[in-house]
């Protein structure tokens, strides 16, 4: 029985999705839109289902975190691994969102949106053997993903900021959305795991998992180049030099 659903296929398809949504016009990483928007900027008191949901939709949508996780979890073949440092990651973000936002501590968004750029770069590039061919070493996994995990809060934290969330309830609203945020991490991964799991009975797996990696140092570096080329427009805007 020939498979249509091949891993070459697969491989190509996935090409095509990443390329498209990293020359979309959502290629700003923490991108809200109309609807929510509007919700956020009128949210009175403690809406604790409304703001799981925004933290769900974010997190599925939010292809930055995704792209590391990928990276992170793409040789990872035992499930108590992948449980580790998907939690090392939550933990870094959720660290950073809440304490970000609860002390008001504001990061340029295109600056921070970079280094979340960098790290599904440098993923890619671990993933591919980079530092042991160049370095003779390679940095601790653990530790990168926590590092990186706060990061990623910090991006997350940046965002809620601008729209001015009440005081009264922003704390409950908050650890609601980290909720939500959750929530849809573990059901994006669940789909990611099962069609990398599937592309692993192939033998061309090791072929294909070069080139995915290769398409994830590729979308890491565009949107680091995107987001620079956004901070210095913005800033010589703001200078008057534009």
């Amino acid at each position: 029985m020939i498979c249509f659903f091949t891993p070459k296929r697969f491989a190509y398809l996935c090409s095509i999705f990443v390329l498209l949504l990293m020359n979309s016009s959502s290629i700003f990483a923490h991108g809200v839109d109309e609807n929510t928007k509007a919700f956020l900027v009128q949210s009175t008191g403690v809406e604790f289902a409304s703001f799981v949901y925004i933290g769900a939709k974010h997190m599925i949508t939010g292809y930055d975190h995704l792209l590391f996780l990928v990276g992170v979890i793409f040789f990872l073949y035992r499930l108590k691994d992948v449980l580790l440092y998907v939690s090392l990651f939550t933990l870094g973000h959720s660290l950073t969102l809440l304490f970000g936002v609860l002390n008001n501590i504001q990061i340029n968004p295109y600056l921070i949106d970079a280094i979340i750029g960098f790290s599904i770069l440098y993923k890619g590039f671990d993933n591919l053997g980079g530092f042991e061919r160049l370095f003779s070493c390679r940095p601790n996994p653990k530790w990168a993903v926590l590092i990186f995990g706060l990061f990623h809060g910090f991006g997350l934290a940046t965002k809620i900021q601008d729209f001015n969330l009440e005081q009264q309830s922003l704390l409950i609203n908050l650890l609601a959305f980290n909720l939500g945020v959750e929530i849809g991490q573990f059901i994006a991964l669940i789909f990611v795991i099962l069609l990398i799991n599937y592309w692993r009975q192939y033998r061309s797996f090791t072929r294909f998992s070069t080139a995915a990696n290769t398409l994830l140092m590729s979308g890491g570096m565009m949107l680091i180049g995107y987001q620079i080329t956004g901070y210095l427009i913005n800033t010589n805007f703001n200078s008057g030099l534009l």
